[in-house]
This record gives C-alpha cells, structure tokens and sequence, in this order.
C-alpha cells in the first residue's frame, strides 16, 4: 500500500537509465534495452550493478501497468505493490528471454542459446524393510508423468501458430490494482488465467487434437528401482531426466527416498546392528546357548564361553554380522548384543542352598559393626511393592486434598438481595 505524492525524481530515473524519454515508445524502449544490456553485459566485462538497473528499469517500463503505476505514484509505490522490491526478476534471465535462441554471447562466438529454465524433481518415498537394506532388492514401481506430444511436438497447436496472450502480454502474470482509499492502492501479482502462465495462446480450432493444446499428454512410466546392500535410511535413489517433461524446459529428476520399516528385533546404527536378549539368572551365571536367526535367513549359534558370567546390561559383540557396507558389501560391521537378565520372580532357597551357593559365589561383605553396635540397631521389615502402584495413589490423595483446600477457601457465595 502506497498514498504520498511521488518526487519528480521518483518517476523518470528508469527513463534516464536506459536513455529514453518518458514519452518513449515500447520499440525504442526495447531498442535502447538491448544496445546497453549487450555494452554492459558483465561477460563483456561491463559493471554488474548497471546491467541489474538496466533489467530492472526496462522489466518496468516494458510492461503497461507497471509502467502507469511508475509514472503515476514512482518508484516506492512498485516496492511495496510488489513485497520490497521493484524487479522481481533475475536480469540475466530477463536478458536472455529479451534476445531468445539469437541472443548475444560473449564466449567468443557472438551467438548463444537460451538458458533453459529446469523442471521441478518428482520426490517419492520408498518403504523398505532391513532385510532389504540387508540383502539387496529390487522394486518396479508404475509411475505417471507428462511427455511432450508427439503429434505436435509440444506446440499445442496442429500449425504450430502460436499468438501473444494479450491478457498478459506475453509476461505469463498480470497485476491487478485495488483502490483502498484515497491515494492509496494495493497492487498484486498473479499467473495470468488466460495462458494458465505461458503468455502464449492457441486458437480452438487449431489446438492439437491429440494434447487439446497442453503441449504434453499423460503416460505410464515403469521403473525400476535397485537397493542396493548397505544403503541408509533416508539415502535417496536418482532418476535423471524422468520427471514431467515441459516445453523449453530441462526436465527434472524422480527421486526416490527410502523409508525404512521398523524391524522388531534389530536396531541399526550406521554400519552396525544391535539388539536384546534376555538371560535367566541360571544362564547368565552357568552359561548359555541359542540360536539367532539373521537378515538374510543364515541361523547363528550364539553360545557363551566356559566358566563366563554375563553381568546384567553386559554388552557381546560378534564381528561381521552387521550390516554389509554401502558398495563395499563384503565389508560388515559388528552385530551387539545386550544382555538383560531375569531373576526368579518367586520363591525362596533352603539353607542348604544358599550355603552351596556361598561356597562357589564370592563371600558376603564382612559387617564393620561389632555385634554390641548391631545389638543397639533397630530392626526393620522388607515388604514387596508396585512403585507405579504407590506413586499413583499418592498423586491422586495429593489432588484430592487440593481440591477440599480450594472448596475450604472459596466460603459461602454471597448474593445480592432482590428488592
């Protein structure tokens, strides 16, 4: 929004800029744009910073809205119409889409190509499961995507006539203007219905038969996706050249991401696998045997060597059982195993067992209390309990104690007497 009288300097710098009147037609406008934008070029070792006024000025100037509203209100009133910034375009692209195909080059030819524009990636996530991961995989995914016709060879048209959208211009954008106020308009950009953003349009009775004058028809594509062993959660698989293809346009690339599934037994970090295994105490302390069934179906015996004793929450490695390494297969890394181990639930021992146990497990502390001192101690009860159990009822006594302080508090409600 914008509502001050423009300076007079405001509204004639783009003019001056490119050397023109203000009364400047759009031929001498784009006459005098291209004999400075080639003398200025920065590949010709012109001043960067005149080029971008150049571009900036004639991308102004050069549209009819723009430029009344130029004229009219200057250079502050396209700022802020337009979010901050008069062009809104790159210059080198303004200076390419101004001399086409035929522009100036100045790589020693004297003539170039167009920069073509790059069409956006197509990005797809792919679930896969560690076994896959693991052993290598491959998916054939069906896919659609935008081909150029073949009839018309992405003209849209049967002739390949083709008319400037005169709703825009030939820009692809119009601007709209809303009065506010007094002095006061709001200016907005938008892609123009009309040519749906191309500037160009088709006459019906010339339009394609086959792409009804889109320029592109639908098709299925089939891929075929390889994982290969070792690849990463989140690793992306790239497809280049296969996205929608466009006229004029580089087109993209379809990108798939792996997504890898949880897996119930294993956890993978980096090169590496892990996972838990619990131990009965008789295991743990005499030892233990087991059989691990792998990712790629191998069944491992896992067994503890003799006379070992696992302590609870022991880490045990094996070397070469982890994940094989990305395009290095034959490289693994380690599988860990964590170690939990469970105590009898129930039950009590003998006196006779606990003395056969005493004599092979190492002997207790020894008390630094005399029996006097331990005489004069005061004796207490071990009971079994649910923490949660306990924690919870304590909360909820908390709470209902709050709440009988607060209703304490609050005392009788006092009304006002009608009369």
């Amino acid at each position: 929004m914008f509502g001050r009288t423009p300076k007079k300097s405001d509204n004639i710098r783009y003019y001056d800029i490119l050397g023109v009147s203000k009364s400047a037609t759009p031929e001498e406008l784009k006459k005098a744009y291209r004999k400075a934008a080639i003398k200025n070029h920065p590949d010709k070792g012109g001043d960067p910073e005149k080029f971008k006024e150049l571009a900036q000025a004639y991308e102004v100037l050069s549209d009819p809205e723009k430029r009344e509203i130029y004229d009219e209100y200057g250079e502050d009133a396209l700022k802020e119409g337009m979010g901050g910034g008069g062009a809104s375009h790159n210059p080198f692209d303004i200076f390419e889409s101004f001399f086409g195909t035929g522009g100036a080059s100045f790589g020693g030819s004297g003539r170039g190509s167009r920069r073509q524009r790059r069409g956006e990636d197509v990005v797809h996530q792919l679930k896969v499961t560690l076994e896959d991961l693991y052993n290598g995989t491959s998916k054939k995914l069906s896919l659609s995507r935008n081909v150029i016709c073949s009839k018309c060879k992405g003209k849209g048209s049967k002739t390949g006539a083709t008319s400037r959208c005169p709703g825009c211009q030939g820009s692809g954008m119009k601007v709209s203007i809303r009065q506010l106020g007094p002095n006061m308009i709001q200016q907005m950009q938008h892609v123009c219905a009309d040519c749906r953003g191309s500037g160009e349009t088709i006459s019906e009775k010339d339009k394609c038969g086959q792409c009804k004058g889109q320029k592109v028809v639908q098709e299925k594509k089939l891929l075929e996706v390889h994982v290969e062993k070792g690849m990463q959660n989140g690793q992306k698989i790239t497809f280049q050249g296969e996205a929608d293809e466009a006229p004029d346009t580089q087109t993209g690339d379809i990108v798939f991401v792996l997504q890898q599934k949880e897996h119930p037994k294993f956890k993978r970090k980096s090169d590496d696998l892990f996972m838990e295994h619990s131990l009965t105490l008789t295991e743990a302390l005499c030892g233990f045997q087991f059989t691990l069934s792998h990712l790629d179906g191998r069944q491992l015996l896992i067994k503890s060597s003799p006379g070992e004793i696992i302590k609870p929450g022991q880490f045990k490695a094996i070397s070469d059982e982890g994940m094989p390494h990305y395009q290095r297969p034959f490289i693994k890394g380690k599988l860990y195993i964590h170690f939990n181990v469970d105590f009898p639930e129930s039950g009590s021992l003998t006196p006779e067992q606990q003395k056969t146990l005493e004599s092979v497990l190492p002997p207790r502390p020894v008390s630094q209390l005399t029996d006097m001192e331990l005489d004069e101690c005061e004796e207490t009860t071990l009971h079994d309990v649910n923490i949660e159990e306990e924690m919870r009822r304590k909360q909820q006594a908390q709470q209902e104690a709050y709440d009988e302080d607060e209703d304490a508090n609050q005392g009788p409600r006092v009304q006002c007497a009608q009369q």
